[in-house]
């Protein structure tokens, strides 16, 4: 029985070339547009391997991706649109096992699809690359990537979380991140550093909701997490 691969695509165009690949080389390929209906797919029958589109119209493709892993082994191919590499090196340390960019081949795609159904049968480990750091500080925009994907920042969080980033594990004071990151500290109050800092919280918590990037340290102040 052919092998059951589904993929998870929201543009029709790309799908049509993606079945069309993968039914002329000898597989049963399964389509879904939005992630809800991968996992509705997933949960009525597990398929042998998963192409999965990182932009999705309904949820983040690695978020999707987690979900996906808590139901079903299926091996994972990650399918990008975006060209920075920290996309793909993301996506590996996830856990999938391979990706491939658009525009792409279709002789590449079910190439690489033959060989993580093989590596899934011998048993053979995903992928792996060199661990990126979670953030990337740009100086010159003043912009700073968490995972790879560019935070929406104040002047404020800006300041606070370079500040931090530029020594994980090291607790400042609150009076400390006042006086390093405000124009006019003396102007403001600790309580601004708590808000500041609950707001840069949620912005990273909204990318990566499992890690606790900066932590409390109770009547010390704050840090950010040392080991990744």
């Amino acid at each position: 029985m052919p092998s059951r691969i589904l993929i998870v695509e929201d543009e029709t165009a790309i799908a049509d070339t993606l079945v069309y690949a993968v039914s002329t080389d000898g597989f049963l390929p399964v389509w879904c547009a939005t992630g809800a209906a991968a996992l509705a797919e997933i949960d009525r029958a597990a398929p042998d391997l998963i192409v999965l589109d990182v932009g999705l119209p309904d949820i983040n493709g690695f978020e999707l991706f987690r979900l996906i892993a808590a139901r079903c082994p299926a091996p994972v191919i990650f399918l990008t649109a975006r060209s920075a590499e920290v996309d793909r090196i993301v996506g590996l340390e996830l856990g999938a096992d391979d990706y491939i960019s658009k525009p792409f081949s279709p002789r590449e795609l079910t190439a690489r699809i033959r060989a993580v159904l093989r590596r899934a049968r011998n048993g053979t480990p995903p992928l792996s690359t060199p661990a990126a750091p979670p953030f990337e500080v740009d100086e010159e925009k003043l912009r700073i990537r968490y995972f790879g994907l560019a935070l929406n920042l104040t002047r404020y969080e800006f300041r606070l979380l370079r500040l931090l980033v530029q020594r994980p594990g090291r607790v400042y004071s609150r009076d400390e991140l006042l006086g390093r990151a405000w124009d006019e500290p003396e102007a403001s109050y600790d309580r601004t550093v708590d808000a500041h800092i609950k707001t840069l919280r949620a912005k990273l918590k909204a990318i990566r909701p499992d890690i606790e990037a900066i932590e409390t340290h109770r009547g010390s102040g704050y840090a950010l997490k040392e080991h990744w």
